[in-house]
């Protein structure tokens, strides 16, 4: 077991008035290390709240979510960080790539934190990443100069580069045609399940979440 999502709740607005929307309500999950998870359901279901909270970006009004056996709510400053930077990888619906920079040099940015310049081993994974994922000819382009597909491989190479345990990925293949979504969930599958992640995605799309393991509706 990597993940332990104990009776968790969540809602936004205050508490007790007019303004407060419940979006999680007792809602628990265990998922083991290397498991591939899809999980579904309409708008304001929950999906990105769930995907904030496993990432601690946000917090839960009450339970608890183990990581590793470690209580993520008990996290906070450098701690925090540190976890988000070694356990998580995040891959979302839009790239979010810089504009300014080349698409290895976009890889390369969450290795940044702590170094002033990326360690010799970290460039090497970076473009191992950049091969396995068929970015190699086009790594020192912008990300203004690639096909949407191009830049959301680019984004899951960028969610491996500091060897995280667990992929979040929300709506990975929202802004995709049907062919490249098809050629990134196979990419995220294979890479993945090679390197021994697990990953946990978001989708509204019934033929990417039946590849996965499992899967599981939000109501």
């Amino acid at each position: 077991m990597l993940l332990d999502i104990q009776t968790i709740h969540k809602s936004y607005g205050i508490r007790g008035t007019a303004t407060e929307r419940k979006v999680l309500e007792g809602f628990s999950l265990v998922v083991d290390r290397g498991e591939t998870l899809a999980v579904t359901g309409p708008s304001g279901s929950g999906k990105t709240t769930l995907l904030n909270l496993i990432a601690g970006l946000d917090r839960p009004d009450s339970g608890r979510i183990l990581f590793d056996g470690t209580d993520i709510g008990s996290l906070a400053g450098e701690g925090l960080n540190q976890f988000r930077r070694r356990s998580i990888g995040l891959v979302f619906q839009l790239h979010h790539l810089l504009p300014q920079l080349t698409l290895m040099e976009n890889i390369l940015v969450p290795a940044l934190a702590g170094y002033r310049r990326v360690p010799q081993a970290v460039r090497l994974r970076g473009e191992a990443l950049a091969e396995r994922l068929g970015l190699l000819e086009v790594k020192n382009q912008k990300p203004g100069e690639l096909s949407g597909g191009e830049c959301q491989r680019a984004a899951v190479a960028r969610s491996l580069i500091n060897d995280p345990q667990m992929l979040l990925a929300d709506e990975p293949t929202g802004a995709l045609d049907e062919a490249n979504a098809t050629n990134l969930v196979t990419l995220l599958l294979e890479v993945t399940r090679e390197q021994g992640k697990t990953l946990i995605l978001v989708t509204h799309s019934a033929q990417v979440a039946v590849r996965m393991e499992r899967v599981i509706a939000l109501r």
